[in-house]
């Protein structure tokens, strides 16, 4: 009965923040110091959150991840990482061991954030959010690691893409392109 309870609760009270979140601009989350952030400081730069792993046939996309940090970064285009450890236990270090092993392998300079459930019942809100909103691509759960989600400037989900999709290739810069256009527009 506890158990039950728990869930219903647990379950109500993600509904409350996903419905009061109209933005990612509305969630905090920790970075993998363990320093809580407020999303709503990359208000006005388009983000590619990007749940991770570093034992997965994926996790050569760090590489391409930082190459498009580089090359957008000064176009307001910020990289978020995201580890979690819900697909065949390819994450299952701790944030000190996921930040020495990105650095050190990939030479990741991007923000990375603390380990998070990105699906199944303890799931992030933040996943939660990103996996519910509507996008021209498609809704419901991740499905692996390196799964991509791309917000606008106005912290809204515009976009997204399975593992395979490389972050570096012309789709997804394609997809950033449009969103530095408009922005450039609003401007």
């Amino acid at each position: 009965m506890k158990i039950v309870a728990l869930s219903l609760l647990s379950l109500l009270c993600t509904s409350v923040v996903l419905a009061e979140a109209d933005s990612v601009h509305s969630f905090n989350v920790n970075d993998i110091n363990g320093e809580q952030v407020d999303l709503s400081t990359y208000e006005g730069k388009v983000l590619l959150f990007v749940n991770t792993a570093s034992k997965c046939g994926f996790t050569k996309q760090y590489a391409d991840l930082v190459e498009l940090q580089k090359a957008y970064s000064d176009k307001g285009v910020v990289v978020l990482g995201f580890p979690a450890n819900n697909f065949g236990n390819q994450e299952p270090g701790s944030d000190q061991q996921i930040m020495e092993f990105c650095s050190s392998k990939f030479g990741v300079d991007f923000p990375m954030f603390s380990k998070v459930s990105v699906k199944g019942s303890d799931q992030s809100p933040l996943f939660t959010y990103l996996t519910s909103s509507e996008n021209p691509d498609f809704t419901g759960s991740v499905k692996w690691n390196f799964e991509k989600f791309l917000v606008d400037a106005n912290g809204v989900l515009v976009r997204r893409f399975r593992s395979n999709e490389n972050p570096n290739g012309t789709t997804v810069r394609s997809a950033i392109n449009e969103l530095i256009k408009e922005m450039d527009s609003d401007s």
